[in-house]
């Protein structure tokens, strides 16, 4: 007896140096526990998904890990096998009653030595191939099928088992007999009567902890037809993720080394870069207003990141200002969309294809969407400058009119500017007040646009240049023009153009 304690020790010692905390759980208080299996899958693994008559198939690395909990009789490993409890969410009940006979036989075919570490490795390497699934393994939709049912494999049951080594069950049937076929169960097996278990061990209980991880983004028990599949997905990606954690990896942009937890993976491309570069990167292009050009810094890569990974690399603030200017931009493209012309407001509007009526709905404006005025139905705009001048004449009445050339406007305007208050009082009364302060100075502002920008010869946005080369790039449209002759070109043929034109880069 004192042989097979020492024996019982020495095997659960093992077992703890051999795998980590998260593989093997020990019940210190008895000669117990439990050991998380993960099976090798080939390559190529793909799961099917049955709904009906429809079918999807994913190709997964993981599949959730068979939970083997067991419990040492005194005289093992000398006479008894160990008590012990098979669950698995992806396993039926028949699967999991074939697995538990055959690790019977494992342990008779080797009576009186130790046997756990023998069972996880044939559960690990041999247990899809022994149950012939070999490349596929298919998961049938069954409205039956309860998330309660995944919790129950990991909270499995060891009571009253009457199965001993070398026995059969005596009504030939294993689990309850209802439930038999489906997945996500237990088969309890192989303890004698005399050394039944009444309750869970502490190592038993805590076995459902061992799967919350792959719970967590299950779904509701509203829809329990994918509660098992999304089990097996969220376990695929979680254990994907700490493989990539774990694997070093060069950067693209400053090509040093750093591991996966330092690195951030582009989803379309599978480009990686570590979080400093591609976080800089990012950080500059929303700074300047270029949310376009949040991409994958490789060359000719368009590839871009997740919303998610650009919040967790340029942080809260920046975020708030990507996700704005995406909107806009976004908006900026689409031909049916029009902006609120009040100024306090400039809310969003989808405007009608057949009409020229837009109704904010922020505000409840309704404005014309070609003069940007108050909707006047089906009458024709209004010439802008015509109607100014009018309103100008309204106001000015008996006032001398302003002067033509914009040179004696600026001149008027810096008299006025810096005049007196008695030189201020008399151009008031030879222009109008109104006049001097509403339309001479938006005329100056006018013409100091019209004298220093340029409108883009894509979308007619104006542009100032204030420096550089003639290459320019119009943030709205997102076009590349050459600023002499308003040539619209490519950023691929960007040297083409001034080479071989009369245009040169730098002026």
């Amino acid at each position: 007896m004192s042989t097979d304690l020492e024996e019982q020790e020495d095997e659960l010692v093992a077992l703890q140096s051999i795998f980590s905390n998260e593989e093997f759980v020990r019940d210190e208080s008895k000669f117990a526990g439990t050991v998380r299996v993960s099976a090798e899958l080939p390559a190529d693994f793909t799961v099917f998904l049955k709904a009906g008559k429809s079918q999807r198939q994913y190709k997964i690395s993981f599949l959730p890990p068979l939970l083997l909990s067991f419990e040492l009789p005194e005289d093992y490993p000398s006479s008894s096998p160990p008590s012990f409890t098979l669950t698995c969410s992806w396993l039926t009940h028949t699967q999991l009653d074939a697995l538990s006979a055959q690790l019977v036989e494992v342990y008779q075919a080797n009576c009186g030595n130790v046997i756990l570490f023998s069972w996880v490795q044939f559960l690990r390497e041999e247990a899809l191939k022994f149950l012939g699934i070999c490349n596929e393994l298919e998961v049938a939709s069954d409205s039956s099928f309860t998330l309660q049912d995944i919790r129950s494999a990991a909270a499995p049951q060891v009571k009253n088992n009457s199965l001993t080594s070398g026995s059969k069950p005596a009504d030939g049937k294993r689990g309850n007999a209802k439930n038999r076929g489906k997945r996500g169960g237990s088969a309890p097996a192989s303890v004698p009567s005399s050394n039944s278990v009444d309750q869970l061990s502490p190592a038993v209980e805590g076995a459902a902890s061992l799967l919350d991880e792959a719970e967590d983004s299950s779904q509701d028990e509203e829809d329990p037809s994918q509660a098992l599949p999304s089990q097996i997905l969220s376990y695929d990606a979680l254990q994907k993720q700490k493989v990539f954690d774990g694997t070093v990896f060069d950067c693209g942009v400053c090509y040093l080394s750093y591991l996966g937890s330092e690195c951030v993976q582009l989803s379309e491309c599978g480009h990686i870069f570590c979080q400093t570069c591609l976080g800089e990167f990012c950080k500059f292009q929303i700074t300047e207003g270029n949310v376009r050009n949040v991409s994958c810094p490789q060359a000719d890569c368009t590839a871009t990141p997740t919303p998610a990974q650009v919040l967790t690399l340029v942080g809260e603030e920046l975020f708030s200002r990507y996700d704005r200017l995406m909107l806009q931009t976004t908006l900026d493209c689409m031909s049916d969309v029009a902006y609120c012309p009040r100024p306090s407001c400039a809310a969003a509007v989808i405007q009608e294809k057949s009409s020229t009526l837009a109704m904010c709905s922020v505000c409840g404006f309704a404005f014309c969407v070609k003069c940007k005025k108050t909707y006047h139905g089906t009458d024709e705009c209004e010439d802008k400058k015509i109607k100014e001048k009018e309103e100008y004449q309204k106001i000015v009445g008996s006032c001398l009119p302003l002067p033509e050339s914009q040179e004696g406007r600026s001149a008027l305007w810096d008299d006025y500017n810096t005049g007196s208050k008695a030189r201020k009082r008399l151009l008031e009364n030879r222009y109008g007040r109104k006049t001097l302060m509403v339309f001479l100075e938006s005329g100056l502002s006018d013409g100091w646009i019209e004298k220093n920008s340029k409108p883009c010869p894509h979308c007619s946005r104006k542009i100032e240049k204030n420096g550089g080369c003639n290459r320019m790039y119009c943030t709205q449209c997102h076009h590349c023009f050459c600023w002499a002759c308003l040539t619209v070109f490519s950023a691929k043929n960007t040297s083409t153009h001034f080479q071989d034109g009369s245009c040169i880069l730098f002026p």
